[in-house]
């Protein structure tokens, strides 16, 4: 981070204003949609996920620190029960193979994504033997790169109501993030800290404007928004798969 050149210093600065919209309009995916443009700028996940999830913390505390009453807690603790153990899993796992594979993970995972929101497949939940697969495979992609929230509000948004559902999923993000940084921490990973004097406020940017778009977005509707980010991230997977 210390010897980018100036383009990708500008670049990341405006996907960290991308991230804190996605957060805070939707309620989820800063990560899934920030980190695989993130990676084009330097194809290192360990370089970016410290910086991602130290936002990640820092605004979800103040969007729900208002909004405590807001959240389901029983069905909250059900599902992390669920999720811990493919987390750890998924986190272990980011510090023990190989970068490219980590790179791939994170590409194929979001083309996934990215056909979903394209072809408007509505990941969903009718059973709970598909929330107990839906839950422990997103656990297992936010643990090894924060890209599992799409799986995880697929099954949130069945059984927590829309009212709750922002303020519950960021209390579940904060918890996750939590045990993924410690673990990184104890690891000796760089949080790079010096570079969040200038990211945050880049990211509190996106997260004042997604704020206001938030209840917009709720009312209207997310299909077509989703729609169009569903085909630039078609393209950014595939370039970033064939880099």
């Amino acid at each position: 981070m210390h010897d980018l050149q100036t383009w990708q210093y500008i670049a990341t600065a405006l996907i960290f204003v991308w991230t804190g919209f996605v957060r805070s309009g939707l309620g989820f995916g800063g990560a899934a949609l920030g980190l695989p443009l993130l990676l084009l700028v330097v194809d290192d996940a360990l370089i970016w996920l410290p910086l991602i999830g130290i936002h990640l913390l820092f605004f979800s505390s103040i969007t729900v620190s208002s909004r405590i009453e807001h959240v389901n807690w029983p069905y909250l603790k059900k599902a992390f029960g669920i999720m811990i153990i493919p987390k750890l899993i998924g986190v272990f796992g980011l510090l023990t193979l190989p970068s490219e594979w980590i790179v791939a993970f994170v590409y194929l995972t979001t083309l996934f994504y990215a056909f979903c929101y394209l072809f408007r497949f509505e990941l969903s939940s009718r059973s709970p033997w598909i929330d107990y697969l839906l839950l422990i495979a997103g656990a297992y992609a936010a643990g090894v790169s924060l890209i599992g929230a799409p799986l995880i509000v697929a099954v949130f948004a069945r059984h927590v109501a829309v009212g709750e559902l922002r303020n519950t999923l960021f209390v579940l993000w904060f918890i996750l993030v939590v045990i993924k940084l410690s673990v990184l921490y104890w690891a000796g990973i760089d949080f790079w800290w010096v570079h969040h004097l200038w990211l945050l406020p880049c990211a509190a940017i996106g997260h004042l404007i997604g704020l206001k778009l938030h209840e917009q977005l709720i009312a209207e509707g997310t299909a077509s928004f989703k729609q169009v980010i569903g085909g630039a991230l078609v393209v950014i997977s595939v370039v970033g798969l064939l880099r």
